[in-house]
Formats: structure tokens, C-alpha cells, sequence
């Protein structure tokens, strides 16, 4: 891909992040949710702002949910990078969110911890995406 194509598909990732983080949050204030959806939701967001980020970059990334390993593979000047330096309670919702295990179910403070730290994931990822010159609409 040429750079106005990696913009382009580094930006409707960075959509599909926002339609994820949108739902978490809409999840998070319905009575009749649960939290493991708006963590799993959460989750999603924040990967794909990272894979985002890989996408804009030229680097080709796992399909899988560590966030922590996907962060590191964003060069230098990701300010994503420095900011957010262990993501892992965010890359445990990929698993335990979705199926039951041995692990305790999310709390409505799991959620609400989630889904905040989605959003900001998400909205260091449009600002270094704009530090770069790429317009996000909606960011």
C-alpha cells in the first residue's frame, strides 16, 4: 500500500475502534447490560486504535489481543507508547469477557475502569495520528 492507502485503512481501523468504544460506552450506562460486555467491548476499542497505529505505520502486526505486544510494535514517537505502558488488565477482557473460566466475573468497576482507559487509548491514538498530519473525523 501507498500512503494515502495506508491512511485510508489506518483510519477505518481507528472507526471500527470508535464504533467498539461507542458501544462499550452505551452498554455502560444500560441497565440492562452486563459488565464483561462493555469490558470486551473496551478491549476491542483499544486494539484496534493500537492496530490503528501499525496500520498508518506500514507495520504488519499478529492477529491476536495482546495489547502490551502490539503497543511495542509502534516505533518510536508514539506518545500511545509512553503513556499506556502496561495494558494488560485491558488484554485480559479478550478472554475472560467472553468465556466463563477461573477467573472472577467483571464488576461494574471493571467496567467503568475498561472503558475509561479504552477512551483514552483511543483519543492518544487520534492525537498522534493528527501529530502526524492524518485528519481522524470524529476523533
Amino acid at each position: 500500500m501507498n500512503g494515502p492507502e495506508l491512511q485510508s485503512e489506518a483510519r477505518r481501523w481507528l472507526r471500527f475502534a470508535q464504533e467498539d468504544l461507542r458501544e462499550a460506552e452505551r452498554l455502560l450506562a444500560s441497565p440492562d447490560s452486563v459488565p464483561r460486555h462493555v469490558c470486551w467491548f473496551a478491549q476491542q476499542a483499544a486494539e484496534k486504535s493500537l492496530k490503528a497505529g501499525l496500520v498508518l505505520e506500514g507495520i504488519e502486526f499478529p492477529f491476536r489481543h495482546d495489547l502490551d505486544g502490539l503497543r511495542n510494535l509502534l516505533p518510536p514517537g508514539w506518545s500511545v507508547k509512553e503513556a499506556y505502558p502496561d495494558l494488560g488488565e485491558l488484554t485480559a477482557w479478550a478472554v475472560e469477557a467472553r468465556y466463563p473460566g477461573e477467573w472472577p466475573e467483571a464488576t461494574w468497576e471493571d467496567a467503568r475502569r475498561a472503558a475509561s482507559l479504552a477512551r483514552a487509548v483511543y483519543q492518544c491514538v487520534v492525537r498522534d495520528f493528527e501529530r502526524r498530519g492524518v485528519r481522524v473525523e470524529g476523533g
